[in-house]
């Protein structure tokens, strides 16, 4: 799995300090690091160099003019402090004072582990130690207390925090359940009784979730203990993909918030990993100044060179082509290296998604990584399409469409682009040729073989007949504006009432008319309550159309 550093040169760091410098060394290196971090003021900035300086006690002269962010050297210097701490293998017994745990730290401020997580991440230092055999986050007691110092209101807050009594236990889950009785998602309930009992809505979900689990004859959401089959949980992620509001979601699935963004997560991870991400590996991609080296700016070149003159009076699809520069052997590696390091890159995010409890940071990278890589596909598409042209042109046959070949020899060059290996030495130009002939060689005599095996004497009929059917173009004209129209008068009726119509006639884009029961399912009801809901729906329709009296076109 790749680095969770913010700025690669960090990383780079790091990985020379594990590799070259001595364990003592570097446990001065980590006293130094935190030192800084303690003195560092998030909307401040810092030079790559001096902070090089300050931790290793040496200027190094890679990257001078390269300058962090506050934030981004707070970050940094963090997972720096942790891992060059984890490579010294610390003995807990030997840090040179007393060391805590997460559990530690809970115990002595009363607070969660989770309250522990988010002092973490607002600069409570911590480092790995091993404790017995096992290596575990912990935290120098100095570290704690300079932590405490800085962040006293925010220690304080969590500190005085107090569980809730019986009694309020008792209030609350009786509250919670008139308010299931009359309509409300769990979502709502959490928050307007987190404002009632003064406690976060994390809280209350919890004290709800664990009485449903604990009693679930009397379970204040019994609909949410029930597990959601595979068709209802694709139909959530499809549903939040096309936008559709959390709340709406939550309301209709009888969800938590929580649960509606766990369960797109888990589905989408699924959906990825089900993905095959097909690159050409190379060593160059595992070196350890691998990301800085190959997406570095292209080579300079005059792109102007690659450029030639269309000749008068080609088609549109011909002429733009000639707009397009070629590119020369060196552009080549160039585009071709970064397009497979980017998909290599994704492969090892993708490796390492855990399909149970995925990251959305993992894949959020994953998408950026291979939505990179194909802009560099499409580049290097785009730029050999004259290529494709120009063999066509010579392999042309009677009765052949030219933009057809073209069309195919368009295919034959986007999987030789998946399959060039630009570490051989030669020209991509070389290798897309001999690709678009052989294809040519064995798609044009089978396609002659078709024709006259299926020829008949009605084909020089039927290509001189007339075609008496109506313009496709007005027709589908005509179906839009009945479509939009219709939409209008949906748009009136409540949200559930107005899925439900769309989803039984397959008003969507794409969709077909689905069944009482498939609707159910999806919406979490009975198929007896869709067929109510449906008839109410329809009476409200007629009542509509009547009273405005639409002019829907073609009707």
């Amino acid at each position: 799995m790749m680095s969770r550093y913010r700025n690669p040169a960090m990383k780079q760091l790091r990985d020379q300090q594990i590799k070259f410098a001595p364990r003592e060394a570097r446990l001065k290196q980590i006293d130094r690091a935190e030192c800084l971090l303690n003195e560092l003021q998030p909307n401040a900035s810092l030079g790559y160099p001096e902070l090089c300086e300050k931790i290793t006690t040496y200027r190094g002269e890679m990257y001078p003019d390269l300058v962090l962010t506050g934030d981004e050297a707070v970050h940094d210097l963090r997972c720096f402090v942790e891992d060059l701490s984890d490579s010294a293998d610390i003995s807990a017994d030997n840090a040179g004072e007393e060391v805590w745990t997460v559990e530690d730290v809970s115990r002595r401020f009363n607070v969660s582990t989770k309250t522990v997580s988010r002092w973490r991440d607002r600069g409570l230092v911590s480092r790995r130690f091993r404790f017995g055999g096992r290596k575990r986050v912990g935290f120098l007691k100095s570290s704690v207390e300079h932590f405490v110092s800085k962040h006293s209101r925010e220690v304080d807050r969590g500190t005085n925090f107090s569980q809730l009594s019986l009694d309020d236990r008792e209030q609350l889950i009786q509250r919670a359940r008139r308010l299931a009785r009359a309509g409300g998602c769990p979502t709502d309930i959490n928050h307007r009784l987190a404002r009632k009992f003064g406690r976060s809505p994390e809280t209350v979900r919890y004290t709800l979730k664990n009485f449903d689990k604990e009693h679930p004859e009397t379970a204040v959401f019994p609909n949410s203990t029930l597990p959601l089959t595979t068709e209802q949980k694709r139909e959530i992620y499809r549903r939040f993909s096309r936008g559709v509001a959390v709340e709406t979601l939550v309301h209709d699935f009888h969800r938590t918030r929580p649960s509606i963004y766990r369960l797109v997560a888990e589905f989408r991870a699924e959906l990825m990993l089900h993905e095959p991400i097909d690159f050409m590996d190379s060593p160059e991609f595992h070196a350890v100044d691998a990301e800085i080296v190959i997406l570095a700016p292209p080579p300079a070149n005059d792109r102007a060179e690659g450029l030639v003159k269309a000749p008068p009076g080609l088609p549109p699809y011909l002429d733009s082509l000639y707009s397009i520069p070629l590119l020369n052997k060196e552009e080549e590696v160039y585009y071709f290296r970064k397009m497979n390091y980017l998909k290599c890159r994704a492969a090892e995010f993708q490796k390492g998604l855990d399909p149970v409890r995925p990251k959305t940071r993992d894949m959020d990278e994953i998408e950026r990584l291979v939505k990179q890589a194909g802009e560099v596909k499409n580049f290097l598409i785009r730029s050999n399409l004259r290529l494709v042209v120009s063999i066509a042109k010579k392999h042309m046959k009677p009765n052949v469409s030219f933009f057809e070949m073209v069309s195919d020899g368009n295919m034959s060059l986007l999987r030789a682009i998946e399959k060039f290996d630009y570490m051989r030495g030669f020209k991509f130009s070389t290798y897309a040729s001999w690709a678009i002939m052989k294809n040519y060689a064995r798609s044009i005599p089978a396609e002659y073989t078709q024709m006259d095996r299926f020829r008949t004497g009605a084909d020089e009929l039927f290509s001189q007949s007339t075609d008496r059917r109506t313009d496709g173009i007005a027709e589908e004209a005509v179906n839009q504006k009945q479509h939009v129209a219709l939409m209008g008068i949906l748009s009136q009726l409540p949200t559930r009432e107005r899925d439900i119509i769309v989803s039984r006639f397959g008003l969507s884009e794409g969709a077909g008319p689905l069944t009482l029961q498939q609707v159910g399912t999806k919406l979490g009801v009975t198929k007896e309550r869709i067929r109510q809901l449906e008839a109410r729906a329809l009476e409200k329709l007629r009542k509509i159309a009547e009273t405005e009296r639409l002019d829907i076109p073609g009707i």
